[in-house]
């Protein structure tokens, strides 16, 4: 089962490059080629992702191309809101601990 982190950093790097090799994604995302072949593949599963070839007019070599779908659009952006939406809540948490520590702090230093 892919967590819901690999799909977002997934998605997220196929954006911003959808023309890099899987060794080039794996390599990026600090994954196995074999995790990321299992990842895309759930993705391409779940419709969320697809294979196109294109070619190079310079060179008439074809490449594939990642392309997210529409459905896949939709489902990065709910990753990204429960992606900040945890780091918001982790950030709160941290906050409240340090202000908890610097409390204790302040009265071991008043005594």
């Amino acid at each position: 089962m892919i967590n819901e982190q690999d799909k977002f950093e997934v998605l997220r790097k196929i954006e911003k490059t959808p023309a890099s090799s899987q060794r080039e994604l794996a390599e990026e995302l600090g994954f196995s080629l074999g995790k990321l072949n299992y990842c895309l593949k759930a993705l391409k599963k779940k419709g969320w992702l697809k294979l196109e070839n294109f070619r190079k007019k310079t060179n008439k070599i074809t490449y594939l191309k990642y392309v997210i779908t529409p459905k896949g659009i939709s489902e990065r952006t709910n990753l990204t809101i429960n992606f900040m939406k945890k780091k918001m809540r982790e950030y709160d948490e941290l906050k409240k601990e340090l202000e908890k520590n610097s409390k204790k702090n302040k009265n071991v230093d008043n005594n």
